[in-house]
């Protein structure tokens, strides 16, 4: 047998006669001639079938599907062939449900074929379908995180696993796990970010460490607009900790004096909203002024039309 990585994770791979599985990992075109047509009974086999009896996987945890990449996949089937064929289980001698290869079976339908090759297995639970589908979509790494993080939180609601046993059967450690179903606890907003690439899983991670909604939503705005670093957001979410809260302000308000550390947090604070550098000053008797600093007309004119919107 070649030394070709194959691309079917090991949930299914389990299942899958070593001699069809050469003919599975081989990197050469599957031909419609060398292949027989299901004879309706058997299994562990290699058979083509039509490509209308074919149902769709109804445990599919892939939510977003890469037009351009099926685009190309379409033209690679049309030059070269299927290289590798879908997997399905038998519901009746002529009626198949999907288990893997969805990109697949997608694309040979959109381009006319009648056709496909498919290893035909037994799956007789649907505990056993959920838990084949989601590992075999994890391992071949075409989900994005998010939807990885709901594939674990479904195995472990309806297949009753351990993020443990989750992490042996996808060979992930068990800490990998759990940061993973941490992304579900951020607002819809930001999941989706991470879904579409919009932010990578660092931005996402470092968010999860705010502690409320609106902070988490404060700082994604921000990374969107000012395309900011993993570190840089991770340096936002320190300062955050840093800044007074309310707690904080009522006991300065209650004693009327701030501590030098105080005094320059909030300095900070203020430089960070405004973006430009601010100074606070505080006599004995409580009294004080802060000075926002600008350094031509057009700073003046920004400064005043932040100010007047915060005020609005």
């Amino acid at each position: 047998m070649n030394n070709i990585k194959t691309g079917l994770g090991r949930g299914l791979e389990a299942l899958i006669n070593p001699k069809v599985k050469d003919k599975i990992e081989s990197p050469v075109a599957l031909s419609s001639n060398d292949i027989k047509f299901d004879d309706g009974e058997s299994f562990d086999v290699l058979v083509k079938i039509p490509v209308d009896k074919i149902t769709p996987n109804p445990y599919q945890p892939r939510t977003e599907f890469n037009s351009q990449a099926l685009e190309e996949l379409k033209k690679s089937i049309l030059e070269n062939g299927l290289i590798q064929p879908i997997t399905v289980r038998r519901i009746t001698n002529n009626k198949y449900e999907l288990i893997s290869g969805e990109r697949r079976l997608r694309s040979c339908k959109e381009i006319g074929l009648k056709e496909i090759p498919a290893f035909i297995i037994k799956v007789e639970s649907k505990e056993a379908m959920i838990e084949l589908s989601l590992i075999e979509n994890i391992q071949r790494e075409e989900l994005n995180p998010i939807e990885i993080a709901l594939a674990y939180k479904k195995l472990i609601d309806e297949c009753n696993l351990s993020q443990e046993e989750i992490g042996i059967k996808v060979g992930k450690d068990r800490s990998t796990i759990t940061n993973t179903l941490r992304l579900l606890k951020l607002p819809e907003k930001i999941q989706e970010g991470v879904a579409k690439n919009i932010i990578t899983t660092g931005h996402a991670r470092a968010l999860i460490n705010l502690p409320n909604e609106l902070s988490q939503l404060e700082i994604y705005d921000k990374i969107v607009k000012q395309n900011l670093s993993v570190r840089k957001v991770e340096e936002l979410v320190r300062i955050f900790f840093k800044t007074p809260t309310k707690k904080k302000l009522k006991k300065i308000l209650e004693t009327g004096t701030f501590s030098s550390t105080m005094k320059k947090e909030i300095e900070e604070r203020l430089q960070r909203i405004l973006g430009t550098k601010v100074s606070m000053n505080q006599n004995k008797d409580g009294k004080g002024e802060i000075v926002i600093e600008f350094y031509s007309s057009i700073e003046f004119e920004r400064l005043y039309e932040l100010l007047e919107s915060i005020g609005k």
